[in-house]
């Protein structure tokens, strides 16, 4: 497993928008992110901080449901 790059909210949100997410909204220091995959809307939160905890990055990514691979591309 390679190491997690430190980032920033905003380039967070670029890469998940590049991944097909969408803004929902915007509330305080979070930014709301959502993707339609298939029935279900896969929602995550990002924190407006920087850099973002490593652990906070690992989860996002998760709960997107995106691999390492398609993070890093």
């Amino acid at each position: 497993m390679s190491a997690l790059p430190s980032l920033s909210h905003h380039q967070l949100e670029k890469v998940l928008q590049d991944a097909g997410f969408e803004m929902a909204k915007h509330r305080g220091s979070h930014v709301r992110l959502q993707k339609r995959v298939r029935e279900r809307l896969v929602r995550v939160t990002v924190p407006s901080r920087a850099p973002l905890k490593k652990t906070t990055l690992a989860r996002i990514i998760r709960d997107a449901g995106l691999s390492l691979e398609e993070f890093s591309h």
